[in-house]
């Protein structure tokens, strides 16, 4: 007897909905008391998503600046997927850019490597010793603005060679009361200014997330690392992008 196809080899079914695609930092998915899933439905991207009846395809990860979104852009096949359904890109980085990293930002990204596990954490705790100390000179940052800038720009080339009617949102940087960055943000003016810049080049419109979460972080309502915002902050954070969203659609 013949054996029929299996159902399984079809191709599966893709909703008709929009996707707003957000490529982020680890704001975008943390809440009071940690990390979360992508499909939770509290984080500001899916209050969005539901506001605005789309599905929502979320790419982050803890620690990202806009290089990391680049990279994201051009080398994560679940982007690919997103583009031709994408009723919007937000790239929501730039934060971590502008936090004092007076230890190279490579060498936190390279403690997880180091061998034997004893010296990994031997490592680890000196960077963390040293980090929030070394902090209060509020310099280097993780990425200075120009070369943020530089990466959302290609960013947004990128997008626009394949989909040029696609609108793209980027968003000035959060705040902080952060023990582990000495609560310290000097960093964080020149960003916006920069960034301001870049947005009255190229018509992409910012979202001020500072603005959005100040009263929440100082509230004593966000996650107690003073970096990462309460419900509060996610809600406050979904209304805004959802006016910008509605304005460039």
């Amino acid at each position: 007897m013949p054996v029929e196809e299996s159902a399984s080899t079809d191709e599966p079914q893709k909703s008709d909905r929009p996707v707003l695609l957000v490529i982020a930092d680890s704001l975008s998915y943390f809440g009071p008391k940690g990390g979360l899933p992508a499909d939770h439905p509290k984080i500001w991207p899916n209050l969005v998503g539901a506001e605005l009846d789309w599905d929502v395809e979320l790419i982050g990860r803890i620690g990202w600046t806009c290089r990391d979104a680049y990279w994201a852009l051009i080398g994560d096949p679940r982007v690919w997927a997103a583009v031709p359904r994408a009723g919007a890109v937000v790239f929501a980085v730039g934060g971590m850019d502008t936090l004092p990293s007076p230890l190279p930002t490579a060498l936190r990204e390279l403690i997880r490597y180091v061998r034997p596990p004893v010296l990994r954490r031997a490592v680890r705790a000196t960077y963390n010793w040293l980090q929030p100390k070394l902090s209060k000179l509020g310099r280097p940052v993780a990425l200075p603005p120009k070369v943020s800038v530089d990466y959302l720009e290609q960013s947004r080339e990128a997008l626009a060679q394949l989909r040029p009617d696609l609108p793209v949102v980027a968003v000035l940087p959060s705040v902080h009361d952060c023990a582990a960055y000495g609560r310290v943000h000097s960093g964080r003016e020149r960003a916006v200014q920069a960034l301001r810049a870049w947005s009255s080049k190229t018509s992409v419109p910012l979202v001020d997330l500072g603005d959005a979460v100040r009263d929440n972080i100082f509230s004593g309502e966000a996650n107690p690392d003073g970096i990462h915002w309460g419900w509060a902050g996610h809600t406050a954070v979904a209304n805004s992008m959802v006016k910008t969203l509605q304005e460039v659609r």
